[in-house]
């Protein structure tokens, strides 16, 4: 490997926040995403605001400022055989989607390293999780064929805990970070893999920036953990929050949620930790839910999943359908999550019908 990494991050919205943490550590990364995107990030470049403790307001940070070099390009205008190491960050339908399809498939040729920073696990990750039957899931998946060339050594999932958006009243290369939480990724098999993951780790740790007033150590980090089962600790976190926020006639943010009947949103919240342990998962590698309802208050709009059901989309990352799946798979059922499958199905349906 050369001086610094060099990784291709597919999706340039949540994948902003990684490219300009890679970036700040003198890493090189580049972003995929849409033409008119990629214009602005190459030429004004990637703009993400993050609160930091103890800190007034938010602090902003551009990519073009930063020791590593950060540029975007086009579907057709890479070749994964060029970097050292690959980032999923888009929503999981979109992989599915004309151009993206065929730049996935040539990471799957390529044996590159590939690590998800996705809500839902890629399909080759659920095959590296002892004793889980993956090709039940298949159902759970919007295209699950996109998924097929890859070899699940080549694969691993980080948990995207940090939340961030698009302020609506920005240009599309501002990212603003709402819980400035780490990414926690699984190890790869390979140790050569996880070792490029591990170099990340401690540069991400080691790097400083300078705001004009002083050297400032910024929040998100990357942890590399050795169980596969850490980045699972989101799933607890997106059935109990982030899909209860969707309503039979609208949305709700993710504090109200999880804060409106706490004791509803506990029992939700353990039937999962408790799934997952099921699987092989140590408690340690889990969330206390107090953590995450006490993160949860600061989470004032709805999840992404419910503001794309609102807006009409006719597919979203189905995390709670994967894990009602792998639940049934091991004869448990649980009525809060049988209820919020079915109130995103419903629509699902009614936007699929509209769109028809």
């Amino acid at each position: 490997m050369a001086d610094n990494v060099n990784c291709l991050i597919m999706g340039a919205s949540y994948g902003s926040l990684l490219g300009t943490k890679l970036a700040l550590a003198g890493h090189d990364a580049t972003l995929i995403c849409l033409p008119a995107e990629a214009d602005l990030i190459n030429a004004e470049g990637a703009i993400v605001r993050m609160p930091v403790k103890n800190r007034e307001g938010l602090v902003e940070v551009n990519t073009k400022t930063l020791p590593g070099k950060l540029t975007a390009a086009g579907t057709g205008d890479v070749d994964p055989g060029d970097f050292d190491l690959v980032a999923l960050a888009m929503q999981e339908p979109q992989f599915r989607s004309p151009g993206v399809r065929e730049l996935l498939d040539a990471v799957a040729k390529s044996r590159k390293p590939c690590m998800s920073i996705m809500n839902m696990p890629p399909l080759p990750y659920l095959k590296r999780i002892p004793g889980l039957d993956a090709e039940s899931c298949r159902s759970s998946y919007t295209d699950a064929s996109v998924w097929d060339g890859f070899d699940p050594a080549c694969m691993t999932l980080c948990s995207p805990d940090p939340q961030a958006f698009r302020p609506p009243e920005e240009k599309v290369n501002v990212l603003q970070v709402r819980l400035p939480t780490n990414f926690k990724s699984a190890r790869f098999e390979s140790e050569d893999h996880t070792a490029i993951l591990r170099r990340l780790q401690a540069d991400i740790e080691a790097a400083r920036f300078d705001p004009g007033d002083g050297p400032l150590d910024l929040p998100v980090k990357l942890k590399v953990h050795d169980s596969v089962f850490v980045p699972l600790a989101k799933w607890s976190m997106l059935l109990a929050g982030n899909y209860r926020c969707v309503g039979k006639d609208g949305m709700r943010p993710i504090k109200e949620a999880v804060h409106a009947d706490l004791e509803a949103t506990r029992s939700v919240y353990e039937w999962v930790v408790d799934l997952c342990r099921s699987l092989g998962a140590d408690p340690a590698d889990m969330v206390p839910f107090e953590k995450y309802a006490n993160a949860a208050l600061s989470l004032g709009s709805p999840s992404s999943a419910a503001r794309a059901l609102a807006a009409g989309a006719p597919n979203i990352e189905r995390v709670d359908r994967l894990v009602q799946t792998i639940a049934a798979g091991k004869g448990r059922r649980n009525a809060v999550v049988d209820q919020t499958v079915a109130l995103v199905d419903g629509w699902l349906e009614a936007n699929r019908a509209k769109a028809a």
